[in-house]
């Protein structure tokens, strides 16, 4: 042990006197999507901290970033290939976003 450190029996003790209740979450993966991109959290450690009726989660892990494909991009593809958003959604992965690239991959796969 850490020479000062607080024994974590003894300091889960103090925090529950004062209210504040930790749980750790058996999580695979955390995923947070924002308008423009997707973080995805591998081998996460999750604790969920409960105080006075507010829960807060502290997540640690390794963080994957992918931009996520925007609406207009979807639908210039798909007006463009005249194809379903599902494949427009594919086909855009699939080229790492690149339009003109996912409207000419769907073009080859209708010939």
């Amino acid at each position: 042990m850490i020479p000062g450190a607080m024994d974590p029996k003894k300091m889960q003790a103090m925090m529950k006197q004062m209210g504040i209740q930790s749980d750790d979450i058996p999580a695979t993966s955390v995923v947070i999507e924002t308008e423009s991109e997707k973080m995805t959290i591998l081998n996460p450690q999750v604790v969920k901290i409960t105080m006075q009726g507010q829960e807060s989660f502290q997540i640690t892990g390794s963080v994957q970033v992918e931009e996520k494909t925007s609406s207009e991009d979807l639908k210039m593809v798909m007006e463009q290939a005249g194809c379903s958003e599902e494949e427009a959604q594919s086909a855009l992965e699939q080229t790492n976003g690149d339009i003109a690239e996912a409207i000419l991959l769907i073009a080859d796969g209708k010939e």
